[in-house]
């Protein structure tokens, strides 16, 4: 008989070897990730979370969700819930197990205020959608009124020793590594220029002690004009491009997002400035590096990036 409790961090452990039994293979999940991103985020909802659990109280699927409750001056969306995660044992599927718990998170995420249900995007995500080789997943989910509004892609690319490790140089600029004192100005910069997902990402980055290093900025007579966040094993949490670092044995690195200054574009910053971060990661020899998250293919293919991974994007409006 399936039961189904709230969720609760004292079954962190059988949830993440849940999703290593079906997940593992492609998105390794680590306790220490699976809390950070599904248990200590502000943004959980539990109301709308739930974990299903068989006659021996043993799991055997959940929904995590997620709505924006952080007290923030941040333009993120209140009327947005977020499906983080939603997995069901194979052994159990084709039981209603899944429906069960999608309807209490829809009907719990518009009580609270949501208008739209985003699969994936969450603050803390894992994904940016549903991966691509879950195509009988996705056909799951639009039968259930979600629609698919496009395509994003995490991409690779994989360094020889040298390769890589030269800052560019463009006159009237300069690319540094922000210094811990430049936090104000950077902060400045993003909420004058790029307000919402990528400067609430920031400020919690200095939050958790983050020193500068994980942002490359570009300066123009002293005035930040435009960034790209680089990541590594030695960043202050675990950031979204280096999540599935445990399916290698060498450290990897990880690029983006990056944004130039609207005032600024058309002048080749763009590729610049994350030509400058991928430096900086090779400097470290970090050999293999992701770019997480993007429909911005051929612009990476420029730097010599290809699709590793693939997402569907879903949505339903209330």
């Amino acid at each position: 008989m399936v039961r189904f409790i709230p969720l609760k961090k004292n079954r962190l452990k059988a949830l993440t070897a849940l999703w290593n039994r079906h997940l593992g293979d492609e998105f390794p999940m680590t306790e220490t990730l699976f809390e950070q991103n599904s248990f200590k985020d502000k943004n959980v909802c539990f109301k709308s979370s739930l974990i299903a659990v068989d006659e021996k109280d043993f799991p055997i699927g959940f929904i995590i969700t997620k709505r924006w409750q952080e007290n923030l001056d941040i333009a993120m969306s209140e009327t947005t819930g977020w499906i983080q995660i939603l997995l069901v044992d194979q052994e159990v599927r084709g039981q209603g197990i899944g429906s069960r718990l999608l309807n209490h998170a829809e009907s719990e995420l518009v009580a609270e205020g949501a208008k739209q249900i985003l699969l994936g995007k969450d603050p803390y995500h894992y994904f940016p959608g549903i991966p691509g080789e879950y195509q009988e997943t996705a056909k799951w989910f639009e039968r259930r009124g979600y629609v698919h509004t496009g395509n994003e892609y995490d991409l690779m690319r994989e360094y020889t020793i040298e390769e890589g490790k030269i800052l560019p140089e463009l006159d009237g600029v300069e690319f540094a590594l922000l210094e811990k004192q430049g936090q104000h100005d950077f902060l400045a910069f993003l909420h004058r220029c790029f307000p919402g997902r990528w400067e609430y990402e920031a400020i919690h980055y200095f939050r958790k002690g983050g020193t500068g290093r994980e942002f490359m900025v570009l300066k123009k007579n002293d005035r930040i004009i435009g960034f790209c966040r680089i990541n590594d094993g030695q960043s202050p949490y675990i950031a979204q491009n280096v999540y599935w670092s445990p399916l290698f044995k060498e450290e990897l690195g990880g690029a983006g997002p990056l944004g130039i200054d609207a005032n600024e574009r058309g002048q080749g910053y763009g590729l610049a400035i994350v030509e400058a971060g991928l430096a900086f990661l090779r400097q470290r020899n970090i050999r293999r590096i992701v770019i997480d998250w993007t429909g911005l293919v051929d612009f990476y293919k420029k730097l010599g990036y290809h699709p590793w991974k693939s997402y569907l994007s879903y949505q339903k409006e209330i």
